[in-house]
Formats: C-alpha cells, sequence, structure tokens
C-alpha cells in the first residue's frame, strides 16, 4: 500500500470515530465539526458561511451557475464569503460522507496572510467566494496529524489550535490560495461587495434595496449591479431573498415557528408571498420542506456556528 492509500484509509478510520452520528458531531474546538451522512442527497440550495471543508470519504458537488466544484478525498472547498448555491452528495451506509468543517477563522487567517506577505509577493489572482482545490500530500499529512490529534482530549486542547494553524497555511499557501488571499483582502470591487454581503446577513430583517446597498459598497447602482452578480452569480435582491428564505427554514425547522411567524422573522410583510417564493425556490410548501429537512437532515445546535443547512 502507497504512503497516500494508507493516508486516505487512516484518516477515514479517524473519522469514523469522531463522527460517530449522522449530521454534526461537536469537537473540542469551538470552530470545528466533524461531519457524516450516510445517504445520498439530491440537488437542494444552501447557503454556506465561510468555511473550509475536507472530505475524508464520499463526493459533493456545488452548482454555482454554470460551474461545478467537486470536493472529495481529494479535493477541498473554501468558501471566502457566502455564497447560495445548489448542492448534492454521494453517499451510504456502506460508505458515509465523512467531512471536517473549519469555520472560517477571519483573525486567524489574518495574521498568516501577514506573515506570508512577509517572505513573499503579493498574490495577484483574482479574488473567489469560492473554490474547489486538489489535496496535496502536505495538506493531507496536515490534516492527518490534525484527526489523530483530535482523537485524544489532552492532545486536541493543546495541539488542535496549532495544528488548525498549519492547516490554515497549507491553504493559504496552495494552489488556489491566492484567490483565497485576495478575497480576505477585501480589496477593489470585490471587497466592495463583500461589504454589502455582510449588511444583508447582517440586517436581512430590515427594509433593503438595491440603492442603500450600493451606497454601503460605496459604487453606483450599475456598477454594484455588475460586480455583485460576478461575485455571487445571483443579483442583489436575488441574493437578499435567498438569504430570507433560508433563515427562514432554519426559523421552522429549529424553533417550530409557523410559515406567518417565520416570514414576519425574516423581513417580509406578506406571509402568501413568502409562502410563494418558498415553494418556488425550495420546491415544496414550507410545511412540506420542514418535514423533508427532519427526515433528511440533522441540524447543528442553534448555540454552534451558524451554517445555513448541515449539508456540507
Amino acid at each position: 500500500m502507497s504512503q497516500p492509500e494508507w493516508r486516505a484509509r487512516r484518516m477515514v478510520q479517524l473519522m469514523e470515530q469522531l463522527a460517530p452520528v449522522e449530521g454534526y458531531n461537536i469537537s473540542a474546538l469551538a470552530d470545528v465539526r466533524f461531519l457524516r451522512s450516510n445517504r445520498p442527497l439530491t440537488r437542494t440550495p444552501v447557503l454556506y458561511d465561510p468555511g473550509i471543508v475536507i472530505l475524508c470519504q464520499g463526493r459533493k458537488r456545488g452548482y454555482l451557475g454554470s460551474e461545478v466544484y467537486v470536493y472529495d478525498a481529494r479535493h477541498y472547498l473554501v468558501v471566502s464569503v457566502p455564497v447560495p448555491f445548489t448542492m448534492e452528495t454521494d453517499a451510504s451506509a456502506d460508505e458515509p460522507m465523512l467531512a471536517v468543517y473549519f469555520h472560517l477563522d477571519f483573525k486567524l487567517a489574518g495574521e498568516l496572510m501577514l506573515q506570508i506577505d512577509e517572505t513573499q509577493a503579493s498574490s495577484r489572482a483574482q479574488p473567489k467566494g469560492m473554490y474547489s482545490s486538489p489535496m496535496d500530500d502536505l495538506l493531507s499529512e496536515s490534516t492527518l496529524r490534525f484527526l489523530e490529534a483530535m482523537g485524544n482530549p489532552a492532545d486536541a486542547k493543546i495541539l488542535g489550535p496549532s495544528l488548525v494553524r498549519e492547516i490554515y497555511y497549507r491553504i493559504i499557501t496552495g494552489e488556489q490560495g491566492g484567490s483565497m488571499r485576495a478575497a480576505l483582502n477585501r480589496q477593489g470591487h470585490f471587497g466592495k461587495v463583500t461589504r454589502a454581503i455582510r449588511k444583508i446577513h447582517s440586517s436581512y430583517q430590515q427594509r433593503l434595496d438595491v440603492e442603500s446597498l450600493a451606497q454601503e459598497a460605496k459604487m453606483s447602482v450599475p456598477s454594484f449591479h455588475l460586480h455583485f452578480r460576478l461575485v455571487t452569480d445571483s443579483s442583489p435582491m436575488q441574493y437578499l431573498k435567498s438569504t430570507r428564505l433560508h433563515q427562514a427554514r432554519l426559523l421552522m425547522l429549529r424553533n417550530d415557528m409557523t410559515a406567518s411567524t417565520a416570514a414576519f422573522s425574516v423581513g417580509y410583510e406578506s406571509p402568501s408571498q413568502f409562502s410563494r417564493e418558498f415553494k418556488r425556490f425550495f420546491g415544496r410548501t414550507p410545511q412540506a420542506e420542514v418535514e423533508w429537512m427532519k427526515a433528511t437532515y440533522a441540524l447543528p445546535a442553534p448555540t454552534q456556528p451558524s451554517i445555513y443547512v448541515s449539508s456540507h
């Protein structure tokens, strides 16, 4: 057995222990979750928080416009800004999907970027809100050491943070790390759009329009429309609607809210309009969608980091 094959097998063995139950499994580190799915999942709309997803077994495909993002045991996924897309999973009870999710630590990434910039020329890569990239040997070895440590409570507490830092370093300096660095630097048009995206996620319950979001980004309305679509593959108002609908779905699922209450909570003034748009977006009525979600997904507790669906 080759070294890469042994490493891949060992990672699966460790993940079987770290993610014994389907759905989210907490870890000793606040921003790390171990995920398990024992069944395939068909395409569903999702909206990820910024983070890193490393799969040890199984496969996921994300669809954003004409782009397809594959992440499996040979590819990892990076999300620098929340991007709405559709996703499907290949998994089974015999070969479950096993993944590590790192909620993006902007402070840690920023510290590393400053240190990297002191030793390397600044990257001129184009910023990307989301990308999948091949796992190289260095990142695989770092991930294996991290999983080994997380299986021991003392090692997880003492060594875990430094091993997370190592994984971030491998990704930031990896094949597409320049795109991540450019995105997190929040400069140029990408950075301006990111400011508007943050505004949407912090204030989606309020009245928001294109003019106010363009003002937040300090861009003209035509320029804002153009560059917002380049970053998210949707218009600002479509993105706002997507954010509200995802949040309403979680409120109904986690808090047993009625559709009307959830609609008002996320900024809708008309429950009937909410129900029409919800069914058009998810393909089911609010009640049917919640019933389907309960039968299909295992969601993290509300106190865990906000990940809009448990389907990384």
